[in-house]
Order: C-alpha cells, then sequence, then structure tokens
C-alpha cells in the first residue's frame, strides 16, 4: 500500500477517533486533539508500513497534513 494524502489523512483520523472527512488538511491538528504520543503512533506506523524515514520532531515542529506531505515523501 502506497502512502498517500488520503492514507494520511485516514491514519491521522484513525488515531483520533474522527470521521477522516473532519479532518482538514492544512490545520493544525493539535487542535483536533493530535498529541505527542498519538503522533509516535503515525510515525510508528508509517515506518512499518511505508518504508518513511522521518522523524517525531519533524512533523511535530508543523503538525500539519500538507506540512507532512514533503518530509514524507508522498507524490502528489
Amino acid at each position: 500500500m502506497t502512502l498517500t494524502v488520503q492514507r494520511i489523512r485516514e491514519d491521522v483520523a484513525d488515531v483520533l477517533g474522527e470521521d477522516p472527512l473532519d479532518i482538514p488538511a492544512a490545520d493544525d491538528l493539535v487542535d483536533y486533539g493530535l498529541d505527542s504520543v498519538r503522533l509516535i503512533d503515525l510515525v510508528e506506523r508509517w515506518r512499518r508500513e511505508h518504508g518513511v524515514d522521518v522523524s517525531f520532531v519533524d512533523l511535530a515542529d508543523r503538525p500539519a497534513i500538507d506540512a507532512w506531505v514533503p518530509l514524507l515523501g508522498v507524490r502528489q
């Protein structure tokens, strides 16, 4: 399975217990309940399932899907 913007949105929604349609790409995900524990879960999931090489700090610095896309190597 390829990591896509939609997959990122679905994974974020999964850890937040939300509907993927309710997760905006440009907004700060902290406002939606993303915390360090959930972010670590996402980083570990993406490393394991998609082989991405990204650090927790890189994603925590700008917690928005749009900011993560280039860091995660997602092609649009």
